[in-house]
């Protein structure tokens, strides 16, 4: 099936919509949704945005401009997505969950929303909310567990369960998730302790990160 852009016309009755027609989605022209996927009235996306085959986007999501949605992606009702997110293939983005501008979710990785779950008893009023900052990236196969605040430009890597905050430009590997290490905007490693005091340069950009105890910064 080829993709599709959206077409501008009015949704009807209620139903899914396939072919980008949901909801403001109309007076986005160049909004991308592919024939397979279901794009539910009332949902926001901005212009740019891309959602794949088989992807299913909720009426209440509200996303921003430039956003991609993977094959089999599912985004719930009680979230909010900035720009230029990537949602790659087989993540489901619950309730309860923010990702900011330029946020990448690798592969397979899992949100939750709920703490402690079972199927015999309702905790919808239960949801903990979880907030992805800006320019973070999710490695394939990571866990964020609910509640959680994933600082700005952090990079967890493949295969991490992240079950606390975790600090801006933190490298997080493991099971539980544990720092070590520190990466730039870019996405290079840095050449600094876990923590204590130093100062490196990104090897790309050659921007300089100054390290005060357990936190980064950016300097100038």
């Amino acid at each position: 099936m080829t993709p599709r852009s959206a077409s501008g016309a009015s949704p009807q009755g209620g139903r899914p919509q396939r072919t980008g027609e949901a909801g403001s989605a109309a007076s986005a022209p160049s909004l991308l949704i592919h024939p397979s996927a279901i794009v539910d009235e009332g949902a926001q996306l901005g212009a740019g945005c891309r959602v794949w085959h088989f992807a299913h986007i909720s009426a209440g999501a509200r996303i921003g401009r430039g956003c991609s949605f993977g094959q089999g992606v599912y985004v719930g009702n009680d979230v909010t997505i900035g720009d230029n997110v990537k949602v790659q293939n087989n993540v489901s983005v619950y309730d309860a969950v923010t990702l900011e501008d330029d946020v990448f979710c690798g592969p397979s990785m899992v949100f939750t929303n709920v703490h402690n779950p079972r199927s015999a008893v309702v905790r919808k009023g239960e949801y903990r909310r979880t907030v992805v900052k800006r320019g973070a990236t999710l490695g394939a196969n990571c866990t964020i567990v609910c509640g959680s605040t994933v600082g700005e430009h952090a990079f967890v890597g493949a295969g991490a369960v992240v079950s606390s905050n975790v600090p801006a430009y933190a490298l997080m590997v493991g099971v539980p998730a544990r720092r070590i290490g520190w990466m730039s905007r870019h996405g290079e490693r840095l050449d600094l302790p876990s923590s204590g005091h130093a100062e490196a340069t990104c090897p790309a950009t050659g921007e300089r990160y100054a390290l005060d105890g357990e936190s980064l910064t950016l300097l100038g």
